[in-house]
């Protein structure tokens, strides 16, 4: 039978070795405090004291408000802070898209790569036959009182119904000649107003400018984002005042008049007016001839 290791047994005789630990009095010598103490005691309570304090400090830092003192840790509030302001920007960013959309659908109708009707007066007035013997045409009395209702309202509506002009103060960008007007047959939703080149343009009302730019067709492209939805076009010119996301005031100079683009035949101004997104006669509301 193999004998033990002699090393062993020292090893194991050490930690099990008797101490005494005696706290004196240092006057008079006398014993206060004694403990009886080996080296495997005092190894286990050195360990058992250490993982305590590594679990205290633990669950001190992962649950209790004291980790926002410890460097690298956020606050409760400021994650929650953070975390609102993530939404809020992304709803911003959904808003700012949207937005962009709507311009850039605008700068593509006005430039000519999209139309705002795809029919003619021919495809709105096709309807369906129908036989007047099967409709009964007598009003109901809800509707005798909603028709007198609206009609009485309706004497006071002067103006065209896609925009009211007490709304909306408007100014006559220019005067001048009439040289084609408003068709919608021919889809020609502006006025052509004939002036000499470099005449001021003027702004009909406050707004923003969301388009500023030169395009092969209609040249030197300027539109302004009036109030109540309505929208400024002015093209053909020759120069630029304003740049995109400036705002101005009525009557303010963004232009100057000219003949530039492809479609243009001499110095003049095309002017439109557009009313969610769908086109006035400028001559309902602006007298351009002197």
């Amino acid at each position: 039978m193999a004998k033990n290791n002699p090393e062993k047994k020292k090893f194991a005789k050490k930690l099990l070795h008797k101490y005494r630990l005696i706290i004196l009095n240092e006057d008079t010598f006398e014993e206060k405090v004694s403990f009886k103490l080996t080296r495997l005691n005092v190894f286990v309570a050195v360990g058992l004291l250490s993982i305590i304090l590594i679990a205290s400090t633990t669950i001190l830092i992962a649950f209790t408000p004291l980790r926002e003192y410890i460097p690298g840790y956020s606050s409760a509030e400021l994650r929650k802070t953070a975390t609102k302001l993530v939404y809020k920007t992304d709803s911003l960013q959904q808003v700012i898209n949207k937005k962009n959309q709507y311009y850039a659908s605008i700068a593509r109708v006005l430039k000519g790569e999209a139309s705002p009707y795809d029919f003619t007066e021919e495809d709105v007035n096709e309807t369906t036959p129908i036989n007047p013997d099967s409709v009964d045409l007598e009003p109901s009395k809800q509707d005798s009182i909603l028709r007198k209702k609206v009609e009485e309202e309706d004497k006071f509506n002067v103006f065209d119904k896609a925009i009211s002009k007490s709304a909306i103060k408007l100014m006559v960008p220019l005067k001048g000649k009439i040289s084609e007007g408003y068709n919608v047959k021919e889809k020609h939703y502006a006025v052509d107003i004939v002036v000499k080149e470099n005449t001021p343009v003027k702004a009909v009302a406050d707004g923003t400018v969301i388009f500023s730019e030169w395009t092969a067709a209609t040249g030197y492209v300027i539109i302004v984002e009036h109030s109540y939805g309505m929208i400024s076009v002015y093209k053909h010119n020759s120069s630029l005042a304003k740049e995109q996301g400036e705002l101005i005031k009525a009557g303010e100079v963004i232009a100057m008049t000219g003949s530039t683009g492809e479609l243009t035949t001499g110095p003049h101004l095309h002017f439109e007016l557009w009313s969610d997104g769908y086109p006035l006669n400028p001559t309902d509301f602006l007298e351009f001839e002197e």
